[in-house]
């Protein structure tokens, strides 16, 4: 069977389609949520903010204009929900200030974080400031091009290169003291 592209499922669903507009949610909820635990460190803010993220895309479906993929607007209005989750969820907290990620062996992600080396990656991450953090998100686990990043966050390649770099530099430390 054939699946139906993402445009497809847009024009339906901008008709009023329920079923489309639920293969289009089905489609992205993981990469969604994973998106959210990762940027959040936890579970429950993660799957708020998938929830945030779906209904913003739901009512400005109509102003998706298909001039890129819809996965890399999916993920641009994502980035802007967890801004606007970040500064409505924690407004004591700066940006660049991230929770511990929380996960126990009961909680259905406990597989994604069950190898040590990936809880250390994790745990870094959530260090990283959140500009940062977002463009290691989006370069390794949504696997844009720098080019696609830069758009999506409103910024040239090169300051998203930079960023990269950055956060890299600073992962690779903080790794290195944790497991020396």
């Amino acid at each position: 069977m054939f699946e139906k592209r993402d445009e497809q499922l847009i024009s339906q669903a901008l008709k009023g389609n329920r079923r489309a507009w639920l293969a289009l949610i089905k489609r992205y909820e993981s990469q969604i949520y994973h998106y959210g635990i990762r940027m959040t460190g936890n579970t429950h803010d993660a799957a708020d903010l998938m929830q945030d993220i779906f209904v913003s895309v739901y009512r400005s479906l109509g102003n998706y204009r298909g001039e890129g993929s819809f996965k890399g607007w999916l993920f641009r209005v994502a980035h802007f929900r967890c801004i606007e989750f970040y500064r409505r969820k924690r407004p004591e907290q700066g940006l660049d200030d991230t929770p511990e990620p929380e996960c126990d062996q009961h909680c259905p992600e406990s597989g994604y974080f069950r190898d040590r080396a990936s809880e250390n990656l994790m745990q870094a991450m959530q260090r990283l400031p959140l500009a940062q953090k977002a463009v290691v998100e989006l370069k390794f686990f949504g696997q844009f091009t720098f080019d696609e990043i830069a758009e999506q966050l409103g910024l040239s390649a090169n300051t998203v290169k930079s960023r990269l770099y950055s956060a890299l530099s600073k992962l690779k430390l903080e790794l290195e003291v944790e497991n020396a």
